[in-house]
């Protein structure tokens, strides 16, 4: 792995690999383990869009394993406006070790890794969500469940949390059933490159029939961060998605309930679902820590963890 800019940046081995490591990092640090394997590295957070769990996950990340992270926000680079994408990439490569870029379009997160020559992390781009998805299946997959035969419902938009949520099961053997109004479907690409991967998903309208007998409901916001011109559209054709005590009644008496925060609570999800017993929400959450530890620490090929 040299950069994680798409769930497609990884194979199976890799993925089993990271999800090791992440448990182990996270038990020794529990355990009041201090070691600081990154001692002396420096990681960029180039953020284009605000954030709380990306942020503060990556410099509580690179605080614990003993290097630095420097926050640069849009204002601050005018990425692609006041300087050119490979000229911030090649900057940045002869300054930090290592770059977690936080994205309005995913072709900048492709375009710094191309031009860096240091492992680039895509913290969130409008195509993908690859650390999001990785620290959810890493989650499930430290409560026991088998990634090769859970049944994933995702409730709502098919957006750049389900297009890797949907990479990631390919590529665990996990199946996905996407219920989203037409014309929120995944995109085309994201599905035609699940079908290479050998992934099980299905696309319908009908939220019930994607909860039918699913382990695990995965929703997300109906309206994400540059969409709050549609606010009133969307409202209108997602009303039917809500996860609640009624949809979760379909899937499995086991069945879990994830979100990746934060929430629109009332809108995508009820306060009982993501307070409730069922829900992962916060264990998601803290997860973003100890899976891009895991991350940073690979892609940098640190050794004394």
């Amino acid at each position: 792995m040299t950069h994680l800019v798409s769930i497609r940046d990884l194979g199976r081995e890799e993925i089993a690999s990271l999800f090791r490591l992440a448990a182990d990092l996270k038990a020794k640090r529990k355990a009041g383990d201090r070691s600081t394997p990154l001692t002396g590295r420096t990681l960029a957070l180039v953020f284009e869009k605000p954030s709380l769990r990306t942020r503060v996950t990556f410099e509580v990340a690179m605080v614990h394993l003993g290097g630095r992270a420097i926050y640069l926000s849009a204002n601050e680079i005018g990425l692609g406006v006041r300087e050119s994408v490979p000229d911030v990439a090649r900057n940045l490569g002869r300054w930090v070790d290592v770059i977690a870029a936080r994205t309005l379009r995913h072709a900048t997160v492709e375009g710094l890794a191309r031009h860096a020559g240091i492992p680039v992390v895509n913290g969130l781009s409008d195509l993908e969500h690859p650390c999001q998805a990785l620290a959810d299946f890493f989650t499930l997959w430290e409560r026991g469940w088998d990634l090769a035969r859970i049944r994933v419902a995702w409730i709502g938009d098919g957006n750049n949390v389900c297009h890797s949520i949907m990479l990631l099961s390919a590529l665990t053997g996990a199946s996905v059933a996407v219920a989203c109004p037409p014309g929120y479907e995944p995109q085309p690409a994201i599905q035609a490159a699940c079908r290479e991967l050998g992934g099980r998903f299905s696309i319908t309208p009908d939220p019930r029939q994607a909860a039918e007998g699913a382990d695990v409901l995965y929703t997300d916001v109906w309206i994400s961060m540059g969409q709050e011109a549609e606010r009133e559209l969307r409202l209108e054709a997602f009303q039917r998605y809500q996860v609640n005590d009624t949809l979760v009644g379909f899937a499995k008496p086991s069945a879990v309930v994830m979100h990746c925060l934060p929430a629109h609570r009332g809108e995508e999800i009820t306060d009982a679902v993501v307070d409730g017993p069922r829900s992962l929400v916060l264990e998601q959450a803290e997860n973003r820590l100890h899976l891009q530890k895991a991350l940073l620490v690979a892609l940098l090929g640190a050794s004394d963890v």
